[in-house]
């Protein structure tokens, strides 16, 4: 299997702190797809909704249209359904009731030929918990540093 990423939400794991991840296909049209293959997407901005507590939709994923596409080209920013089993969905609807908990997407990618995103349910942060993961990431730094330099 090879897998190659289109691309990747960096500010989910700062904002938020990850609980538990899943990975989901997603319903996508044509031209979609051939501007998906160009590298061209944004999940910024984007998040996950569950209605009716069955269907999970991704919201503000921007796809930028095909250039070669003809009148029938895509809506840039539509509702885009997620490809998950009904447990799946049932089990991250539960954990987000619950613990009041968000679902964030964290990449979307190429796995073989199939479109793939991989969300993640969350928690957001506080400025105290940045600030800890601040530190905690410059001490392993200084750590690493240090274990070079005695090399």
């Amino acid at each position: 299997m090879s897998i190659k990423v289109i691309v990747r939400n960096k500010r989910a794991t700062f904002d938020y702190t990850l609980l538990e991840k899943f990975e989901a296909g997603i319903a996508l049209q044509g031209t979609e797809i051939k501007s998906l293959r160009q590298g061209k997407a944004s999940i910024n901005e984007s998040f996950i909704i569950i209605e009716e507590g069955n269907e999970a939709y991704l919201i503000n994923m921007l796809i930028p249209h095909y250039e070669f596409g003809n009148i029938s080209n895509h809506k840039e920013d539509r509702k885009r359904k997620l490809l998950l089993h009904k447990r799946e969905i049932k089990k991250i609807y539960h954990s987000i009731k619950a613990q009041g908990a968000s679902i964030v997407p964290l990449s979307v990618y190429f796995k073989d030929a199939l479109v793939k995103v991989e969300l993640a349910i969350a928690k957001g942060k506080k400025i105290h918990d940045k600030r800890q993961d601040s530190l905690e990431k410059d001490a392993k730094r200084n750590i690493q540093r240090e274990l070079q330099g005695s090399i």
